[in-house]
């Protein structure tokens, strides 16, 4: 009956995939042209060699992946396909195996052009063991500082701020001693729910701007943008005031040193106190493509930088990604700044 109305098979065709669509919600690919895609896998630019990692392997490894299978857990380092899994993994030079564990699943409602991890109009119900298997999982690790990150989830009515606070007090109440950092999505700028995931108990609230204002509508998705991201860091940071803000930059998608220095200057004015430099890598050929591949010694200049304009901490290199041992580096530099004040 319905095809009647149609003049081809073609139309109906094309009809009954766009229902498909909307009942799915939307992937990369509703983001980025066909013709984007094809011209972006041509243009690909090869590695430098300060960017090839190992494959990875070992026995903290493949324990730390069966133990997140085991309690249906996500993590961004998989996720995102970050360079740095096998590293942190497997525990690098110091052998403490450390993973970013992602919340709230592993379906984003978001299509930033620069993320790997999957999308869809409504992912699903959010795991209500969540909380408690999260802890359960940091536990086992015996770590004293833990990275919690999430997908972004817009078919919620608080974002799922709620529950990110629930799986930090589950982790202090399981885990009294351990230090906890969140990397908090922008929850569309609704400031009751970024207040409830600061007062939660967490030590860190870290949420990106991830690329300089100029390039945040054709970097970032539609819903989010550099100011209300601004704006979640210096909410934060006002109903907490001890509580440490933290940010991080992609580079290499054209922005200039004038607009990563401007970037800089307003988020010390807005008292973000960390700061962190990682080089930005095409995840898949559908993805944006890397402008330019950064030198080590750029982001060494801009650790200098950073570090001369007052942050209390700043992470910058090729494969720096925002909670890349982020424990390892944190105390490592409140360390050295201890050490400072002694001497003087």
């Amino acid at each position: 009956m319905l095809k009647s109305v149609f003049k081809s098979h073609s139309q109906f065709g094309l009809l009954c995939r766009n229902f498909s669509t909307i009942k799915e919600g939307p992937g990369l690919d509703h983001f980025i042209k066909e013709s984007q895609t094809k011209r972006i896998a041509k243009e690909r630019k090869r590695l430098p060699r300060w960017l090839q990692t190992s494959i990875p392997r070992g026995e903290n490894y493949s324990r730390l992946k069966s133990d997140l299978r085991n309690l249906n857990l996500s993590t961004v380092c998989e996720e995102a396909r970050c360079p740095n899994i096998g590293e942190c993994w497997g525990g690098g030079e110091t052998h403490t195996a450390t993973a970013t564990i992602m919340l709230m699943g592993d379906t984003c409602t978001r299509g930033c052009r620069f993320c790997s991890v999957k999308t869809a109009k409504n992912p699903g119900p959010l795991d209500p063991m969540e909380p408690y298997n999260t802890a359960e999982a940091v536990g086992k690790w015996g770590v004293d500082y833990v990275v919690l990150t999430s997908v972004d989830r817009d078919d919620i009515q608080d974002g799922g701020s709620s529950h990110l606070a629930e799986c930090v007090k589950e982790l202090k109440r399981q885990v009294p001693k351990i230090l906890v950092e969140v990397l908090s999505p922008d929850f569309r700028g609704d400031m009751q729910a970024v207040e409830t995931l600061a007062t939660s108990g967490l030590e860190v609230f870290a949420h990106n701007l991830e690329t300089v204002n100029r390039l945040q509508a054709f970097v970032r998705d539609p819903r989010a943008n550099y100011r209300q991201s601004m704006n979640v860091l210096v909410k934060a940071k006002k109903v907490t005031e001890t509580v440490l803000t933290k940010t991080s930059l992609m580079l290499g998608l054209g922005e200039t040193d004038e607009e990563i220095l401007d970037t800089l200057r307003d988020l010390r004015s807005n008292n973000v106190d960390v700061v962190t430099f990682g080089q930005y890598m095409q995840p898949t050929k559908r993805h944006l493509k890397v402008k330019e591949y950064l030198p080590p010694e750029k982001f060494k200049h801009w650790e200098d930088v950073a570090n001369g304009m007052g942050f209390a901490y700043v992470a910058s290199g090729p494969l720096v990604r925002s909670s890349y041992k982020a424990g390892e580096y944190f105390i490592k530099n409140i360390i050295e700044k201890r050490r400072g004040l002694e001497n003087t």
